[in-house]
């Protein structure tokens, strides 16, 4: 008689990013593995941490800035196991903006005020001579709430979206000042990570968990037409929208091959939040006392 699955509860934000888990829940990646998994979308960034925090989840895909805000705000001792994707974010605009420099004195949206793609807005800001007095920095919550608010308020001048919600705010009349990327240099957005001890003390759950999530990867990645019906289906998008956003998606620079920890990108992360929060004085540290990597080494040599 098989065992009975184990559950493993992941919290992510809604978005494309989601996909290997989308395709690995529908190909039977994780079942195949002993495991059921359960999925909630967040809210918000506040959610996803306090949630993890208290181990009501336990593993998070979302912006690695908030695994660096759970251990440095919070004292929470979280561990990397796994990269993921540059998260595709695009400066988006009210149609009457034409440059960033015309956001002085204009409402900004963000999610939570002090981590992730926050910083990364208020950077952009920062390279085109806005100072954070500059602009009114409103919290929102998650990106569909952010393009929800922009569409019925047009005093919400601008924000940061990643996909799908780019490419419906686009064909909803808004309008893209730029990729985040192209301003800041190479970034680290989704990422995966769990509270230290519960990684130690579920290791080979972790490690099948991380094998299913990367096959469900390599085989969304080899048919485009297979991810595209999964997105349309999950995030309950026109096909037409899915396509555009897997189109970005899987362009070069986008998701990394079987998930594999972007090190530049997660020192440029830390290289933000020093410049922009003023966090260890100014100067980032190492990466490496947020990392455990072992697991998906050797998830990837069973593989």
């Amino acid at each position: 008689m098989a065992a009975p699955a184990q559950k493993v509860r992941v919290v992510v934000f809604e978005g494309v990013q989601n996909l290997p888990i989308f395709v690995a829940q529908e190909r039977g990646a994780f079942a195949a593995r002993g495991l059921e998994l359960e999925l909630t979308f967040t809210p918000n960034s506040w959610t996803l941490r306090d949630g993890l925090a208290a181990g009501t989840y336990d593993i998070a895909h979302t912006a690695v800035d908030n695994a660096i805000a759970m251990a440095e705000l919070a004292g929470k001792d979280i561990a990397i196991v796994m990269g993921g994707d540059s998260g595709w974010n695009a400066i988006i605009a009210q149609p009457g903006v034409d440059k960033i420099e015309a956001l002085r004195g204009r409402k900004v949206l963000v999610d939570a005020p002090n981590t992730a793609f926050a910083l990364v807005m208020y950077k952009v800001l920062a390279l085109h001579g806005l100072q954070r007095a500059d602009y009114e920095g409103r919290s929102v919550g998650a990106t569909p709430l952010r393009l929800k608010a922009m569409q019925e308020d047009r005093s919400a001048a601008a924000t940061i979206m990643n996909l799908p919600f780019r490419v419906l705010a686009e064909r909803a009349g808004l309008r893209k000042l730029g990729e985040a990327t192209s301003f800041i240099g190479p970034y680290l957005a989704t990422a995966c990570f769990v509270m230290r001890p519960w990684g130690e003390a579920n290791s080979d759950l972790l490690v099948r968990y991380i094998q299913a999530y990367v096959e469900g990867l390599r085989f969304g990645l080899s048919d485009p037409e297979y991810s595209v019906r999964i997105l349309s289906e999950r995030l309950k998008l026109d096909s037409s929208v899915a396509r555009d956003a897997h189109a970005i998606a899987t362009a070069p620079g986008g998701f990394a091959v079987d998930a594999a920890l972007d090190l530049a990108g997660l020192q440029n992360v830390l290289k933000l939040r020093a410049e922009v929060e003023g966090q260890w004085g100014g100067v980032a540290p190492a990466p490496d006392r947020y990392l455990d990597l072992t697991y998906y080494e050797r998830a990837l040599k069973a593989l």
